[in-house]
């Protein structure tokens, strides 16, 4: 069974994925990774380019032995594994772009990247983890699950946020989407704050091929705001 590899984003880790999980997991082999900086590596030194990540996850996947995956990238983690198709296409199987982007400096987001480190070093990790968590639900703080999203985040240091952001804001894959070959599906929740519909337009639109699933009353946490749904579309997609 080809494995299902999940990549988070921003101040996430594998953790966020433990709802679904029970699901999934009867239906195909899961690996969630913890990228340095964040979740259960929150002790390893941060990476700040997006090459950089997608360079340590390849290198972790071969480290266990797997070859051959589907992958699956939320948010920064989407720019992630827009960078490992580039880097190692054969290994790809087919290719989710949940709640992301081509272009790195985040159009129409909720507050610019810059807006983001002057506030990270003003309120500090614990009270940005929070603020960050509330805006992935359409819900805000209220939703059922913002407080799993919010312990994840928790586990960020300083130093990590700033290398997350930089590395985003550092970051395009727009002038190599037309090169992605691998069957890709693009998920977003039409609520979503942190990615705005023209950057999931140019996805769909100049991926080759690629597919569009858009749900609707959903923000930036689509499988923990609406997860029967978004396991269906996951699952139909790579079984």
């Amino acid at each position: 069974m080809t494995p299902l590899v999940m990549v988070h984003g921003f101040m996430g880790g594998s953790a966020q994925w433990d709802p679904i999980m029970p699901e999934l997991q009867g239906q195909t082999d899961l690996i969630a990774v913890d990228l340095p900086g964040f979740g259960s590596n929150a002790n390893m030194p941060p990476i700040n380019t997006i090459d950089g990540f997608a360079d340590w996850v390849l290198k972790d996947l071969n480290a266990r032995g797997i070859d051959k995956f589907h992958l699956l990238g939320h948010s920064m983690g989407g720019m992630i594994v827009q960078e490992m198709t580039h880097k190692a296409p054969s290994c790809i199987a087919s290719l989710i772009l949940y709640a992301t982007g081509a272009q790195g400096i985040l159009p129409g987001r909720f507050e610019t990247i810059a807006e983001s480190k002057r506030r990270a070093q003003v309120d500090g990790p614990q009270e940005t983890a929070r603020r960050i968590a509330a805006t992935w639900f359409l819900n805000t703080d209220q939703a059922a699950n913002y407080a799993i999203c919010a312990g994840v985040a928790e586990q960020s240091s300083l130093g990590a946020i700033y290398s997350g952001l930089d590395a985003m804001q550092a970051w395009s894959g727009t002038d190599r989407l037309a090169e992605i070959s691998a069957p890709t599906l693009v998920i977003w929740g039409d609520g979503d704050r942190t990615y705005a519909w023209p950057q999931i337009q140019q996805l769909w639109q100049t991926i080759p091929g690629a597919k569009l699933a858009v749900l609707p009353d959903c923000a930036h946490a689509v499988h923990l705001e609406n997860p029967d749904i978004f396991n269906r579309i996951l699952l139909a997609f790579i079984t």
